[in-house]
C-alpha cells in the first residue's frame, strides 16, 4: 500500500536500495558536489549572497538613525536627509547584489543539472541491456526530465532562498542582541519550539515527497508508452480504457501530492504561529519598554523590522526545507542511476583479439537464461562451431532461441554456463567494445534515429567518406529513394525514420551493416520488409558482402536460407538439426515439418 491507501505493484530492481539516504538531505551531496567544480561561479554567488543580506538587514538600521536623529524635539532634518540617502545607497546595493546572485545561481542551477544529465546519460550508455529488461527505460527517462528539472530549480533558486535566510536570520539575531538584548533572548526561546514541528512532521514529509515523485514519474512513462503505440490504441478502438488508466494514475498521484501538501502546509503553519505569535509578545513588551523611556523609538522600530525580517527568513527556512526534501528524493533517484554498475563490462587486462581478425565463432555447452525469465532457460546445453567465412542460417519456431544466440554473439549478456569465442578468444576475457566492432548486425525491423540519412547511414562507421556512404547505398538498393530526398541525405527522418516506409527503413539499416565492413554479419532475416524486386536486389548485394565474411543468418521463410553452408535447427532453446537444406528436409524431422508447412509437401 502506499501513502494514500491504494494498493501499488512490487517495486523493480533498481528500487530495492533505498535506505536511511532517502530521509534525509545526504543525496544532495551529489550535486553540492558537481557545484564545486565551478569554485569561482560558487565564490561570486556567496559574496552576492552576503551583499544582499548585509544591505537587507542594514535598512532596519538606517530607519532606526532617521527616526531617533530626525524625529522628535531634538530633531534635525539635516542629519535625517543624509540618512535617508544613505539608505538610498543601501537600496541601490541591494538591488546589484540580487542581480548577481540571480544571475550566478541560475548559470549555477543550469550548469550543473547539465553536468548531472551527462554523467547519467554516461553510465546509462555503459549498461548492458538486461538492465533495461529489468528497469523501464520510460521511468528512466522520466528521471532525466522531471528529476532533474526539480533539481534544477533547487540549485537555481531554493538552495539561493535558504543561504540568503540563513545569513538573514544569523545576522538579524546578532543585530536583535545589540539593539535589545532581554528581548532578543526572549525570542530565542521559541526556536526550540519551532524544531519540533519540524521534526515531527518533517519525516513524514520526506517519505511522502519521495512517494509524490514516484507517482510522478509512473505518469511520464504512461504517456510515453500509449503515445508510441497510438496506432495500436486507436486500432484496437482503446481511447476509453486508456483514458481510464490514465486518469486512475493521475487521481493517485494527487492524492500523495495532497497528502504532501497537507503534511507541509501543518509545517508551515505551526512555525508561522510560533515564530510570529512569539514576536508579536516581544514586541508588546518592546512597546511598553518606550513607554517607560527605557528604549528609544528608534530602537524599537529597527528591532521590529529586524525581528520581521528574522522570522520571515526563519518561516522561509521551513518551505525551503520542504523544497530541499524534495529535491533529495529526486537527486538520490539520480544517485541510483549513477551507481548502476554494468553487468557486462571489460576485464581489467583484456585479451586481445587476434589481427586480422578471421570470422570464426564457437559456442560450447552453453546454457542461458535472460535476467527477467530465470525460471526458462533461453538456450539449453547449446554448442555450435561457426569456421571463418562459412554461412549458417538458423531456424526454429518463435521462441526457439535465434535471437538469444546473437545477443549473446555481441556479449549484450553472459551465458550462465558454457563458453563463447570469437576467433579462438573467450568473449569474457576480451573488451566488448573490440568484440562488437568486428560484427555487423541487422535487425529484423530497420531501427532509424532521429537524426538525417546521412548520420544513420554512417552510424555503422562514422568516418564513412561521402563516396562510402554512396557505395553501401547502392548495395542495399537505397539510392532509388535517399537520392531524391528534399535535402538528399541531409533530410531529417523523424523520430525512428517515419518518414520513411518499412521497406526503406530496412534498406537504411542494411546500408548501415554494409558500411560497418566487419568481418562477422548478424543477419535477422534482414530482407523480410522487402518487395519481391528489392529483395532480390539486397540479396545479390548481401551475398557479394558475405563472401569470405562469417555470416549468421536467422531465417522465418525457409526460401532465403537454402543457399546456406549450414542449417541450425532449433527448438525450445536446443539444437536438434542440423545440415543442408536437402539433408534436412530428406530427415523428415522439424524442419521438414517446417518446410512443408511454408512450401507444401511436394514442394518440400
Amino acid at each position: 500500500m502506499d501513502e494514500t491507501g491504494t494498493e501499488t505493484k512490487p517495486k523493480r530492481r533498481l528500487f530495492r536500495r533505498r535506505k536511511v539516504e532517502n530521509r534525509s538531505l545526504k543525496p544532495l551531496r551529489m550535486v553540492f558536489a558537481a557545484m564545486l567544480q565551478y569554485p569561482g561561479h560558487v565564490a561570486m554567488a556567496l559574496a552576492a549572497l552576503v551583499i544582499t543580506a548585509a544591505a537587507t538587514l542594514a535598512i532596519p538600521a538606517g530607519f532606526k538613525m532617521v527616526i531617533d536623529s530626525g524625529f522628535g524635539a531634538s530633531g534635525d532634518p539635516d542629519q535625517m536627509g543624509q540618512w535617508f540617502r544613505y539608505l538610498l545607497v543601501i537600496v541601490c546595493v541591494l538591488a546589484l547584489g540580487t542581480a548577481l546572485r540571480f544571475y550566478f545561481v541560475s548559470w549555477l542551477g543550469e550548469r550543473v543539472i547539465a553536468d548531472v544529465r551527462m554523467r547519467v546519460q554516461d553510465n546509462l550508455l555503459r549498461l548492458a541491456p538486461g538492465f533495461y529488461e529489468e528497469n523501464s527505460p520510460k521511468e528512466i527517462s522520466s528521471r532525466m526530465t522531471s528529476d532533474t528539472a526539480l533539481i534544477e530549480t533547487t540549485v537555481g533558486t531554493t538552495v539561493s532562498v535558504a543561504l540568503r535566510n540563513t545569513l538573514v536570520a544569523i545576522g538579524g539575531t546578532i543585530y536583535l542582541f545589540y539593539l535589545v538584548p532581554s528581548l532578543t533572548a526572549g525570542m530565542l526561546l521559541i526556536i526550540p519550539a519551532i524544531i519540533l514541528p519540524i521534526t515531527l512532521f518533517g519525516r513524514r514529509l520526506r517519505k511522502v515527497s519521495r512517494t509524490s515523485q514516484d507517482r510522478v514519474a509512473d505518469i511520464g512513462a504512461m504517456v510515453t508508452e500509449v503515445l508510441s503505440a497510438m496506432k495500436i490504441v486507436q486500432g484496437f478502438n482503446q481511447e476509453k480504457r486508456e483514458h481510464t488508466r490514465f486518469s486512475d494514475a493521475v487521481e493517485r498521484t494527487f492524492a500523495v501530492a495532497k497528502r504532501r501538501i497537507l503534511i507541509r502546509a501543518a509545517l508551515t503553519a505551526s512555525v508561522i504561529l510560533l515564530i510570529f505569535g512569539g514576536i508579536t509578545m516581544l514586541i508588546w513588551r518592546g512597546a511598553e519598554a518606550v513607554n517607560e523611556g527605557t528604549i528609544s523609538g528608534g530602537t524599537i522600530a529597527a528591532f521590529v523590522l529586524t525581528a520581521g525580517l528574522v522570522a520571515g527568513a526563519f518561516g522561509a527556512l521551513t518551505e525551503v526545507y520542504g523544497d530541499l526534501l524534495r529535491a533529495s528524493g529526486a537527486a538520490s533517484r539520480l544517485t541510483e542511476l549513477l551507481a548502476e554498475k554494468p553487468a557486462i563490462r571489460a576485464p581489467e587486462k583484456p585479451q586481445e583479439l587476434p589481427t586480422p581478425p578471421r570470422g570464426s565463432l564457437s559456442f560450447r555447452n552453453v546454457t542461458f537464461r535472460y535476467p527477467t525469465r530465470l525460471e526458462t532457460p533461453a538456450l539449453i546445453d547449446f554448442s555450435l562451431e561457426v569456421e571463418p567465412g562459412e554461412t549458417v542460417a538458423i531456424v526454429g519456431p518463435s521462441g526457439a532461441g535465434k535471437s538469444t544466440i546473437f545477443q549473446l554473439a555481441e556479449r549484450f549478456y553472459d551465458p550462465q554456463s558454457g563458453t563463447i569465442r570469437l576467433d579462438g578468444i573467450p568473449l569474457t576475457k576480451a573488451d566488448p567494445a573490440e568484440i562488437r566492432k568486428r560484427i555487423a548486425f541487422v535487425p529484423q525491423e530497420g531501427v532509424l534515429f532521429s537524426a538525417s540519412a546521412r548520420d544513420n547511414l554512417r552510424y555503422g562507421n562514422w568516418d564513412a567518406s561521402e563516396e562510402e556512404i554512396w557505395a553501401a547505398a547502392r548495395a542495399a538498393n537505397a539510392t532509388d529513394f535517399l537520392e531524391y530526398l528534399p535535402k538528399g541525405l541531409d533530410t531529417y527522418l523523424g523520430e525512428n525514420g517515419t518518414q520513411l516506409s518499412g521497406g526503406q527503413r530496412q534498406r537504411v539499416a542494411i546500408a548501415r551493416a554494409l558500411l560497418r565492413n566487419a568481418p562477422i554479419l548478424l543477419l535477422d532475416e534482414a530482407t523480410s520488409a522487402l518487395d519481391a524486386e528489392s529483395e532480390r536486389l539486397v540479396q545479390d548485394a548481401l551475398e557479394h558482402l558475405m563472401q569470405d565474411r562469417t555470416t549468421l543468418v536467422i531465417a522465418h521463410r525457409l526460401a532465403t536460407v537454402r543457399a546456406a553452408d549450414r542449417i541450425v535447427v532449433m527448438e525450445e532453446g536446443r539444437l536438434v538439426e542440423q545440415g543442408t537444406h536437402d539433408q534436412l528436409a530428406a530427415n523428415g524431422g522439424l524442419y521438414a515439418r517446417l518446410a512443408r508447412l511454408q512450401f507444401g509437401n511436394e514442394a518440400a
